[in-house]
């Protein structure tokens, strides 16, 4: 009588379960709809064993040194032998294996629960391939938790080594390995040595990075950055009151701009404070390293069409439009070099079109913040914004300046508003008055008989 050896049942277990498996679809129709979340978890829960059984397999070929004789790498057999992970999974499971294998006495098949095992079932190893080969950790998540325990091992008490594996291993099933790794430094925190949050986010500086600009071809311009814990509290701390929403004063209406781009503006508002800052502390802007300057040419700047172009700084030959340039040339940090009809420079805008200190400190003390209807945005945090134009001729005087916070700047330039700027306040108090009607700064450059071609159009 032959004898019927166990694993040749468990291919024949295989073979029966991958028949049901195909035949159930054709059957789903009759399924109730409360029954289709409790198979669905019966397929995963099989999905899952099959996953661990595979890495067993693996692993048992791998020291038996099939592999070898064939003249194929781990990850070529698995290739060759589980298409199915050509498409994602063959390296990964590929590394863990051949890990297991070199750095422990690990078999597949094992007994945990033998105190006779070879090896230390509560090394960091031991316990990752654990969760492996029941299916609970794929082979990627494993693979990451190592490399994360090879990191912290050394740092931690040397009792608390099982218990942080077995944290991070949980964390990484239930919420994947990004959650896992923003756990290191509070289990650091937890069960590290002495120092050691100190030395790892010491070791975080030489990491830091902000990339140079990469500009695309419909306009923006992107740039990757990636800070310390020191650095981002710093950076967070200036950005978050700037990057809150901002409901409309008067309607109540909220805010419509996303976060990105509150946080975009708000990056540029903190900017634009430094520069004018530093062109402050440096006696003016043609003294200050943060100017940006732009060339134009004078019959562009007049009827508001084609480009400036960016010089001197890292977003050299960017091209911005006319109507950007005619509004920051309200801002201390631009200098915009003009030039006629042979590309001459006729004009640096430096003496006529900035505003003094003195004037400054005057429109502080009488419009005190942000003129724009219900905005108190503090007079530190504003632009003294001529109400005709430089570029349309305005004047550097009192009768011609109000103070804007860098959103309402934006948003006057964007919808062409004009204000009424009074010697004496109305009954609200107002020196500056503004006429919220779109297009209205047209309207006044015709009344008043000084607009340009494309405003008289």
């Amino acid at each position: 009588m032959t004898s019927t050896r166990a694993i040749d049942q468990h291919r024949t277990v295989l073979a029966s379960m991958r028949a049901a498996l195909e035949a159930i679809p054709a059957d789903l129709h009759g399924a109730f709809n409360d029954e289709l979340a409790e198979l669905l978890s019966e397929v995963d829960s099989v999905v899952a064993a099959a996953s661990g059984l595979r890495a067993e397999v693996v692993l048992e070929t791998k020291t038996r040194g099939v592999m070898t004789d064939s003249g194929l790498d781990t990850r070529g057999w698995i290739i060759r032998f589980a298409p199915t992970l050509r498409q994602a999974g063959a390296g990964p499971l590929a590394k863990l294996v051949d890990t297991v294998a070199r750095r422990t006495n690990i078999q597949a098949g094992c007994d945990y629960d033998d105190t006779g095992l070879p090896f230390n079932r509560r090394s960091p190893l031991a316990i990752i391939w654990e969760s492996a080969r029941a299916g609970e950790a794929g082979a990627p998540l494993a693979m990451s938790l190592l490399r994360e325990m090879d990191q912290l091992q050394t740092r931690l008490y040397p009792d608390a080594v099982p218990t942080v594996t077995e944290g991070m291993l949980l964390l990484g099933v239930q919420h994947g390995p990004a959650m896992m790794r923003q756990m290191r430094i509070h289990l650091l925190a937890e069960h590290g040595l002495p120092d050691e949050v100190e030395r790892v986010q010491g070791e975080l500086d030489r990491h830091a990075f902000l990339s140079s600009p990469q500009p695309e071809s419909g306009g923006l311009t992107r740039y990757s950055m990636g800070l310390t814990p020191e650095q981002s509290a710093i950076l967070e701390a200036a950005l978050g009151p700037l990057a809150k929403p901002r409901p409309n004063p008067e309607t109540g209406d909220r805010d419509l701009r996303s976060n990105s781009q509150r946080r975009a503006e708000a990056l540029t508002e903190m900017c634009q404070r430094l520069a004018a800052t530093d062109a402050a502390r440096r006696g003016g802007p043609a003294e200050s390293d943060t100017c940006v300057y732009v060339t134009v040419a004078l019959t562009d700047l007049e009827n508001r069409s084609g480009a400036g172009e960016i010089l001197g700084s890292r977003a050299d030959g960017t091209l911005i439009g006319i109507d950007t340039i005619r509004k920051m040339c309200c801002d201390a940090d631009l200098i915009p070099v003009v030039l006629g009809t042979d590309a001459e420079a006729i004009d640096h805008g430096m003496t006529v079109r900035l505003f003094t200190r003195a004037q400054r400190r005057a429109v502080w003390r009488r419009d005190r913040h942000c003129t724009f209807p219900g905005c108190e945005a503090p007079g530190a945090w504003t632009k003294v914004h001529h109400v005709r134009h430089w570029a349309d001729g305005g004047p550097t005087d009192l009768a011609n300046a109000a103070l804007l916070c860098q959103r309402h700047h934006s948003f006057v330039h964007q919808q062409g508003l004009w204000a009424e700027v009074n010697p004496k306040p109305d009954d609200a108090g107002r020196y500056v008055v503004w006429n919220l009607v779109r297009g209205s700064y047209r309207h006044a450059a015709l009344e008043q008989g000084w607009a340009r071609g494309w405003q008289a159009a």
